[in-house]
């Protein structure tokens, strides 16, 4: 009798990713504040070149992303050659991971960590480990006290998803610092836009060899439904990358939606000023109703209720009234609600329908 065809070991721990929600029964369109997007959209430079490229849809894309990694170099001072690109930055995270990281191997996170983390690390047979926060913010030190002679990589999100909170440049180099020979630091940028003057952890990047940091198109850009992401690292690493990289991961309208985008300044500004003027007064609002909030460096609050109860019934009222916002109870995190900052009118109805749940109470 021939065995069972199995997985590898680790695949069947891992538990599905769950999106961000995008209905609501008996509300034909609902105002989506669950998966952190522009709510302005793409740059219509973007928009403009994507149409443009369609025609050319059955030509393969080039293979070394070059247009793309020239355009990210040029706006962010980076050197090309040390670009990889991929979908979202999600194929750099389970890249790193299935390059650096196996049976045997631990890769380190944090307690309210990214979910793709652990997911990436099973996916390459390694055992993904949990380091406590402290208030929701990234602990240096626990972090260096979880770092054993097995331990192969360790991300962190800087600004945090879902909490929104900052390390600052020194305590992460102070964590660099304290790297064994055979560990790299990932630095998850997703969110690097919205934290004014913080550089993504580029120059900690350009100082070391074991320092990554990773970026995406899919939230101040606005091209999550295009799914581009890229890493910035030592030479060596991105070598290694690009060695198990799919030659055609991104596709021609991706390629140049994403080139179109990035080199679209101005678009990109306006969206995060108006971001940051709409954070302070969504979170300035969430605190003067009694809902309490850290101070945020996304494009996002963490609403935290008494409970997980009150949290639920929170999120049943916005419902109700046709807003999708994330409760983030996977991420340990069952008395908080994650709201995107949305136009001002969104946020507008987000606090006006809170209110009215805060006054119904």
């Amino acid at each position: 009798m021939t065995a069972p065809i199995r997985p590898q070991p680790g695949i069947l721990d891992i538990a599905l990713y769950q999106g961000g929600a995008s209905e609501i029964e008996g509300h034909a369109e609902p105002l989506k504040l669950s998966s952190n997007e522009n709510p302005f959209g793409a740059s219509p430079a973007a928009v403009a070149a994507m149409a443009g490229a369609a025609a050319q849809a059955h030509r393969y894309p080039p293979t070394d992303h070059g247009a793309l990694r020239g355009a990210i170099a040029e706006v962010h001072g980076l050197d090309a050659a040390r670009i990889i690109c991929g979908v979202g930055s999600d194929e750099i995270i389970h890249l790193l991971c299935q390059a650096y990281a196996g049976p045997g191997d631990e890769v380190l996170y944090t307690e309210h960590g990214f979910g793709m983390y652990p997911i990436a690390a099973k996916a390459a047979g390694a055992t993904p480990v949990q380091v406590a926060e402290v208030e929701r913010h990234v602990d240096v030190d626990t972090l260096i006290g979880g770092i054993t002679e097995r331990t192969r990589l360790i991300f962190i999100a800087n600004p945090a998803n879902p909490c929104a909170t900052m390390i600052d440049s020194e305590e992460m180099t102070r964590l660099a610092d304290a790297l064994p020979e055979q560990c790299l630091l990932i630095l998850d940028g997703a969110y690097v836009e919205f934290a004014d003057g913080y550089d993504g952890g580029k120059s900690l990047v350009e100082a070391r060899e074991n320092v990554v940091m990773t970026r995406t198109f899919s939230k101040a850009y606005g091209l999550g439904g295009l799914r581009v992401g890229y890493g910035y690292g030592p030479a060596h690493v991105i070598d290694t990358l690009n060695r198990i990289r799919g030659p055609f991961n991104l596709s021609g309208l991706a390629l140049v939606g994403a080139e179109a985008a990035i080199r679209d300044v101005d678009w990109v500004a306006r969206c995060i000023a108006i971001n940051a003027q709409e954070r302070a007064r969504l979170s300035g609002g969430l605190r003067q109703l009694g809902i309490a909030c850290d101070e945020s460096f996304a494009n996002f609050v963490l609403a935290r209720f008494a409970d997980e109860a009150t949290a639920d019934a929170a999120d049943a009222h916005l419902k109700r009234d046709g807003i999708i916002v994330r409760a983030p109870k996977s991420y340990g995190l069952p008395q908080c609600l994650r709201i995107t900052v949305g136009r001002p009118e969104d946020n507008d109805r987000v606090l006006a329908a809170l209110g009215s749940f805060v006054g119904a109470a």
